[in-house]
């Protein structure tokens, strides 16, 4: 985005869009928080008059967007947060991350809203120094995983140790294998996904595999376990990606029409109907089934020591959430 003021045209075909959707489309690579950001602080026109977020458009409208919106500066803050540490030194650390955790600070309505909880915040207090590579709101963080995905990270202590472990992904050296459990049974017992990933151009919290330009994405799964249940049939993958983009296990998955479980926003449902009957002395099970976030977990890492080139290899289980969700779908089910 620039600082000169643009102008569009609302077609008769934006009657009944709302004013932000519109300016997601029209600005490109603009998120929607930042967008809301440019109309809470006045610096959107509507036939020259102030507009708000909310306004429905009628179709052939003036709107102006005059500038930047002014965010004021974040600086990660230390927070007494609960922190499983795998494996530390002077150089890294291993954590495993809890889903429902981002990693850093992000866009948001106040400075607290967007320093508290994070990955970053734990980090800071648990650790006497981080490396400064990635800035004032993300140190330490050399890569990282979605909220709502639980596992393990690496976290650089120093800059040398940053720069070599950056190095390291960049070769596409450092070796992360998931776990995930999908909607349906899949075709094949293996199989590899290289579909370029790139943003939504409409939905711009989304991924797509779907636009001729994108960043090359390969990611490679192996069915552990397929599950027959009263709640439809899933199965169990273990994934290793090549690469790291943008929710790319997610986008792969549901690019080959088996979405992650609890994964919404790329297609798997919010509730999961119970389809099984019900006899007497059968155990009793509940109508359906949600979870509060994706079935995709970091359950391992192989890297190099960035100072001694040692190899380094770490693995987690499943959370505790996702076992015994896998148990209600079927008894005695487990990722084992």
């Amino acid at each position: 985005m620039s600082d000169a003021t643009r102008t569009f045209q609302a077609c008769p075909e934006d009657k009944g869009r709302r004013l932000d959707q519109f300016l997601v489309a029209q600005l490109g690579d603009v998120s929607r928080a930042r967008v809301q950001q440019l109309i809470k602080q006045e610096l959107v026109q509507v036939n020259g008059e102030v507009a708000r977020a909310s306004m429905r458009l009628r179709g052939g409208e003036d709107v102006r967007v005059l500038g930047e919106p002014k965010t004021p500066p974040l600086r990660a803050v230390a927070e007494q947060i609960p922190l499983d540490v795998v494996y530390e030194d002077d150089d890294l650390a291993i954590v495993n991350k809890p889903a429902g955790m981002m990693v850093h600070a992000g866009a948001g309505a106040t400075d607290d809203a967007r320093n508290r909880g994070t990955l970053v915040n734990a980090l800071l207090h648990r650790f006497a120094s981080l490396s400064q590579q990635g800035g004032e709101t993300r140190p330490g963080i050399v890569h990282r995983l979605d909220r709502q995905t639980s596992g393990l990270m690496v976290v650089a202590k120093n800059d040398a140790a940053h720069r070599k472990l950056a190095e390291q992904f960049s070769r596409r050296e450092v070796h992360k294998t998931y776990l995930a459990l999908v909607h349906g049974w899949m075709q094949r017992e293996s199989g590899t996904v290289e579909s370029a990933i790139s943003r939504d151009r409409i939905r711009r919290t989304r991924m797509t595999t779907r636009r001729r330009e994108g960043r090359d994405a390969i990611s490679h799964w192996r069915a552990l376990k397929k599950i027959e249940s009263p709640y439809g049939r899933f199965s169990l993958l273990e994934v290793k990606i090549e690469t790291g983009r943008t929710h790319q296990i997610r986008v792969h998955m549901s690019s080959l029409g088996h979405p992650v479980v609890g994964d919404t926003l790329y297609g798997a449902p919010r509730v999961i109907k119970y389809h099984g009957e019900k006899t007497p002395g059968s155990v009793t099970r509940a109508d359906s089934l949600a979870l509060a976030r994706n079935f995709l977990h970091a359950a391992a890492i192989e890297l190099k020591h960035p100072r001694t080139r040692a190899a380094l290899s770490f693995r987690r289980p499943l959370p505790a959430e996702l076992e015994e969700f896998l148990g209600l779908l079927l008894p005695n089910q487990s990722a084992r």
